[in-house]
């Protein structure tokens, strides 16, 4: 038998094991935690590197040497347009279904087939043959960008009697004074790399294609920087209506500026964007689409930009706690992103093994009610209610939707770890839910942000052509011919023929009500 002794070292021994092996456990759970949070992450940024972010995005792949194979494997090649195609009805014609019809408005040239001389008589009787009609078809025709120089020949008079009459007639005001580029390159060259996503250096190798010059490529990057500055004043004009509308959408990007004072190359900048579908104070008028470059993402940045925007009025973004304090300093109605917040339990259920993303998982769960608050918003498009009637929906259909998230919400928010993915979707659902809710309060209000991040997209995309600006001069002459651009683009104008008049236009500018006649809608872009 053990002595007492004995027993009470066996004892200590036992306590000291069985707290040996509770402090284990829990450092396993710990460790397991971190490993799972770990395989997570990984997750995600394998699927960031390598997985298609859309379906459109794993079409396009491999596509730049067999596009016309893959695109026309199953589609016959364009046919001319002729007369036959068109039905004869009483009162018109009406095109039959199928390809578009050319632009009427685009120049044509005719070209008239005749029968030679010896071929126009009647096989029949011997009659010459009279013209009673045409045939016509059309094509479309290409002709390969020209390149011209215009030639400016200022005429020098003088006194034939003395010599104190010595004249030359003025020099005709430019928007870049003694440029080398006039209005209409230089609204090519804007409109190719801010449009079409033409970087400048194959401009320049276009330019010596077709114009036989060898033009540098940062003599065109200097004359852009000079052409966007100079626009300065109608962007300052537009955003003082973007700012005058009831409704303004925000968001951000990020650009590399390598030539900045007091920075270095590798430092993070920053394009916002700002956009409103209705302009003005009763937002009736045309939609903006803004761009403007800053240093940095802080508050003061935002508080700049937004300054002298309208008390009380509607601001929608994702949920960067900036604009927290832009729409308190504004009492602005805060509306956040239900895409955001749909995204992060997107990334929760694919972080999750193939095998285990069931309907029964919770982010699963959220994603379904998240996709029954769309599909009201869906059946209204469809249905074209107006905005009244939207609300009415929103309050009967939607709200109880909101009401269930928010009770699943509390179950859940505090039983999963924060850091995970679907902690964090939790979190910020959470963090976001009086402004996620707010949008069911009125008919007028967006569930999303989506037409902020379609319009910022374009930028996004041409970004990766030229990847950072040189200078800030750059990125602030970038963000206004984007701006220009992309508000053309949204108002159904020509962005190169709004540019040429206002390029040709700007200085001759003195007044406000000037700058103001140069706005993109009150130029009448068809005479140019």
């Amino acid at each position: 038998m053990p002595t007492p002794d004995e027993v009470i070292a066996l004892q200590q021994a036992l306590t000291e094991a069985l707290d040996r092996n509770e402090s284990l456990a829990g450092e396993l759970r710990v460790t397991r935690a971190e490993r799972d949070l770990l395989k997570e992450k990984l997750s995600k940024f394998t699927r960031q590197l390598f997985a298609a972010s859309s379906e459109a995005a794993a079409l396009q792949k491999d596509m730049f040497f067999n596009e016309a194979e893959h695109l026309g494997a199953h589609a016959e090649p364009a046919l001319e347009e002729t007369d036959d195609d068109k039905i004869d009805v009483p009162g018109h014609k009406r095109v039959k279904r199928g390809r578009k019809p050319l632009d009427p408005a685009l120049p044509r040239e005719v070209i008239r087939h005749e029968l030679p001389e010896d071929q126009r008589v009647c096989p029949h009787d011997g009659a010459r043959l009279s013209e009673i009609g045409v045939e016509a078809s059309e094509q479309l025709d290409i002709i390969p960008q020209q390149v011209r120089v215009i030639r400016h020949e200022r005429v020098k008079y003088a006194c034939p009697c003395c010599d104190g009459g010595m004249r030359l007639a003025p020099r005709p005001a430019q928007i870049i004074p003694r440029g080398l580029f006039t209005e209409a390159a230089l609204a090519w060259i804007a409109t190719s790399k801010y449009l079409d996503g033409l970087p400048l250096y194959r401009q320049a190798v276009l330019l010596g294609r077709f114009g036989g010059t060898d033009i540098a490529r940062n003599t065109v990057a200097g004359s852009m920087v000079r052409a966007g500055i100079s626009v300065q004043p109608v962007i300052n004009l537009l955003r003082d209506l973007l700012l005058d509308s009831p409704l303004v959408f925000g968001d951000e990007t990020e650009l590399q500026v390598l030539k900045e004072a007091g920075r270095s190359a590798q430092a993070k900048s920053y394009i916002w964007a700002q956009m409103t579908d209705g302009s003005g104070r009763d937002g009736t008028g045309p939609p903006i689409r803004l761009f403007a470059y800053s240093p940095s993402r802080s508050t003061r940045a935002a508080m700049e930009l937004y300054a002298g925007i309208r008390p009380g009025a509607v601001l929608m973004t994702d949920g960067y706690e900036v604009y927290d304090t832009v729409a308190q300093a504004h009492q602005l109605v805060h509306l956040a992103c239900w895409t955001h917040c749909r995204r992060y339990f997107f990334e929760a259920l694919q972080g999750l093994p193939k095998d285990q993303r069931g309907p029964h998982q919770l982010a699963a769960r959220f994603i379904a009610l998240i996709g029954q608050l769309y599909h009201v918003e869906a059946q209204a498009r469809r249905d074209g209610v107006d905005a009244t009637e939207l609300g009415r929906r929103r309050q009967q259909d939607s709200a109880p939707v909101l009401a269930d998230i928010e009770a699943l919400l509390l179950a859940n928010l505090h039983g999963v770890l924060p850091k995970s993915l679907l902690g964090q979707a939790l979190h910020y659902l959470s963090s976001q839910w009086s402004k996620l809710k707010r949008y069911v309060e009125d008919g007028r209000y967006n569930i999303d942000n989506n037409a902020q991040e379609n319009a910022i997209r374009p930028f996004c995309v041409g970004r990766r052509n030229w990847l950072f600006a040189d200078t800030v001069h750059g990125a602030n002459a970038s963000a206004n011919l984007y701006s220009l651009l992309q508000t053309c683009r949204v108002n159904n104008i020509d962005g190169y023929r709004y540019l040429r008049a206002l390029f040709a236009a700007l200085p001759n500018a003195q007044t406000v009500d000037d700058y103001a006649s140069l706005l993109p809608w009150n130029i009448d872009v068809s005479t140019v």
